[in-house]
């Protein structure tokens, strides 16, 4: 299946590759792996999610949707790297939720970002992962993921 193509038939687009925003590349190729850096809910420039999630700030499922944009802005780096149709597994992610003290559904907001991947790759997408709590997050976004991703060599 194409990727792209797959990503289209869910009504969703793939953004311009984000650029670094400061001294590190964003992904690095290891053998069959790429490690793609930390992604923001960046969309034509702009944070779509700020704040504290949880009580006294944005609901876990709003900030599901945030994490499905560093989806796709990590799929954009991919596909800049080496062409998504490479893509042969997710093979881990790695959640930061923006958390107001007390909030314990991280797994929630991660799951935005796990549901998609499996939407797209299907069993392929299927990954381990973290999702934890962060006091504090770059430009206060509200959620940042990493990404590791094996491909065809």
């Amino acid at each position: 299946m194409k990727i792209r193509t797959r990503i289209e038939e869910l009504g969703l687009g793939l953004p311009p590759a984000p650029s670094p925003a400061g001294n590190y590349v964003p992904a690095v190729r290891s053998g069959n792996l790429i490690f793609v850096a930390g992604q923001l809910p960046l969309r034509d420039g702009k944070l779509q999610l700020t704040g504290k999630v949880g009580e006294g700030g944005h609901a876990p499922e709003e900030a599901a949707r945030a994490a499905r944009q560093c989806v796709l802005n990590a799929l954009a780096v991919v596909d800049d790297m080496v062409g998504l149709d490479r893509v042969t597994r997710v093979v881990r992610l790695g959640a930061h939720v923006n958390s107001a003290p007390g909030f314990t559904k991280q797994p929630l907001v991660a799951n935005g970002a796990s549901d998609l991947l499996v939407e797209i790759f299907g069993e392929c997408g299927r990954h381990a992962r973290t999702a934890v709590g962060a006091n504090e997050l770059p430009l206060d976004a509200s959620v940042e993921i990493d990404f590791i991703f094996e491909i065809s060599l």
